[in-house]
């Protein structure tokens, strides 16, 4: 395959020790010149590249070898750019020939993309599935392009439940045969949501940022289970070409960082229009002049309406550990909001919060259908692959040496292969899923004139996968079971204010702190 070669599935193994050779001289924590490398932010990255106290072949470098040290642990990354280091040098030379002002605030960082997202490398693409290993992408996703743009150094794949948990109902979530079990940060326990790796990886300090990709909670629950903030934007504000979608109207592509500045910083590098993906035509008039950093603001909470949905609470309940400690810590929250200046629109009523949570409301209906036509679509693309359909890749699993071994059937793949296009049922959930959108979410939100609805952990993504709306979590507490976050959602185009929200929260609480590493046995 020449240059377009791919690597196998020992790449990860094959490459990293040659990468690591030269790390000897390097401590886990601090540059040659004294920076502390973990927990940096972007800022305080391209600050120490401005006043020569790092480069970003040392940062490439640190990354590389808290991989090495915390993978085999954690399982957060499927696979290292083999190409990483020159990428830095190349960053590094850049850093020194151009204008500073030329240079985006991502230029020389390193970032890791969920395994789903392609990149047009020596890497692979798979969805965290054995089916993809060796398939040549006809171009990189339409958000790697913008990243490489802004001369963010692609470091790795992130692990991922495979198929963004559709395969199968009984596999584990964190789980592919690819990369194993991932491993929450915090517990060692379930990481959530299909983008785990990505929360994974900026949790453990084993990437400075990173991209996931949400269907229905799997960029807002991973952030929230791992104590890192992550946001989901507005349906088609991000392209989803080269992505392996489960839905084009549900899925999004979205950051997940260690802070809301950052992750402001990613979403401004990525959104905007993409031929490949008509949706970014129509969402791009919700990208603000001047990008998002300008609503980075310390007093971002005075004045926005905040609503509160007390129902949110009780659903909690139903899901056993921490429950008590998340719900006092909310309330604590709800007082910080307050005392930052935030108007509280207390004890609303979503009127079909019954029907949202306690029946088949049609999502699932709907999804299934989506996952094969936007699964063939991606697979007949493909420049070459050993599958070519869903039936092919149902085939694949039956027949693998490998995966026969493996007890998790694929009962997802094989309903949706049993759909037949967007017929009178798939009509009928859409349409379904649009009522319950207009009567409940759009209307709660417009009736109390909110900025955004605040909820607990992650019990509102639902509400904003079907919608298509946007939603940050921002790490919020901790309790014996481990962190939890809170989210701020809105309506489409809401970002700026909700990145207002977020940051003002953050800021005010500065709640997060990093895994208790010491407790694990590296």
């Amino acid at each position: 395959m020449g240059t377009n070669q791919r690597v196998s599935f020992f790449s990860f193994s094959f490459f990293l020790p040659i990468l690591l050779a030269i790390l000897s001289s390097v401590p886990s924590t601090v540059s040659g010149n004294g920076f502390s490398i973990r927990e940096a932010t972007v800022r305080d990255l391209q600050l120490a590249f401005k006043y020569n106290r790092l480069t970003s072949r040392q940062l490439v470098e640190f990354y590389l070898e808290q991989i090495h040290r915390l993978n085999p642990i954690f399982h957060g990354i499927s696979e290292v750019n083999p190409d990483a280091l020159d990428l830095a040098d190349k960053a590094d030379q850049e850093r020194r020939t151009k204008a500073p002002e030329s240079l985006s605030r991502l230029h020389g960082i390193p970032i890791v993309l969920k395994d789903n997202i392609a990149t047009k490398d020596k890497m692979n693409s798979t969805a965290g599935s054995f089916a993809l290993l060796g398939s040549v992408v006809p171009r990189d996703a339409g958000v790697v392009a913008r990243l490489r743009k802004a001369g963010a150094i692609i470091l790795g794949k992130a692990s991922m439940t495979e198929w963004s948990f559709f395969r199968s109902t009984t596999a584990p979530i964190g789980w592919s045969p690819r990369s194993g079990q991932g491993k929450n940060a915090y517990t060692l326990g379930n990481p959530c949501g299909s983008s785990s790796g990505s929360a994974i990886s900026v949790a453990t300090n084993m990437a400075a940022l990173s991209l996931g990709v949400e269907t229905d909670d799997s960029i807002i629950c991973p952030s929230s289970r791992n104590s890192v903030v992550g946001i989901k934007p507005t349906v088609g504000l991000t392209s989803r070409s080269g992505v392996v979608a489960v839905s084009p109207r549900q899925d999004t592509v979205g950051p997940i960082c260690r802070t809301v500045s950052d992750a402001a910083y990613v979403l401004e590098a990525i959104v905007g229009v993409d031929i490949h993906d008509h949706a970014t035509i129509k969402a791009s008039k919700y990208i603000p002049k001047g990008g998002y950093a300008q609503f980075l603001r310390i007093d971002g909470l005075r004045g926005k309406r905040l609503g509160v949905v007390r129902d949110f609470e009780n659903l909690l309940h139903l899901n056993p550990g921490g429950v008590s400690a998340s719900i006092e810590t909310f309330h604590q929250n709800l007082n910080t909001l307050r005392q930052r200046g935030a108007i509280l629109v207390d004890n609303l009523k979503l009127d079909n919060i019954t029907e949202l949570y306690f029946t088949d409301y049609g999502e699932l209906v709907a999804l299934r259908a989506e996952f094969k036509l936007s699964l063939n679509a991606y697979l007949k693309e493909l420049i070459a692959s050993p599958v070519r359909s869903l039936a092919d890749v149902i085939e694949f699993n039956k027949n693998n040496p490998v995966l026969e071994k493996i007890e998790y059937g694929q009962d997802t793949m094989l309903q949706a292969q049993a759909t037949n296009g967007i017929g009178k049922a798939e009509k009928a959930a859409r349409q379904n899923l649009k009522r319950l959108t207009k009567n409940g979410f759009v209307k709660l939100m417009k009736k109390n004139k909110l900025d955004a609805l605040v909820t607990p952990v992650d019990i509102s993504s639902r509400i904003l996968a079907i919608g298509g709306f946007p939603g940050i979590s921002v790490p919020a507490g901790y309790t014996k079971d481990g962190p939890f976050g809170i989210c701020f959602g809105g309506l489409k185009g809401s970002e700026p204010k909700l990145i207002e929200i977020a940051y003002g929260f953050e800021q005010a609480t500065k709640i997060r702190k990093p895994p208790p590493l010491q407790n694990f046995k590296l």
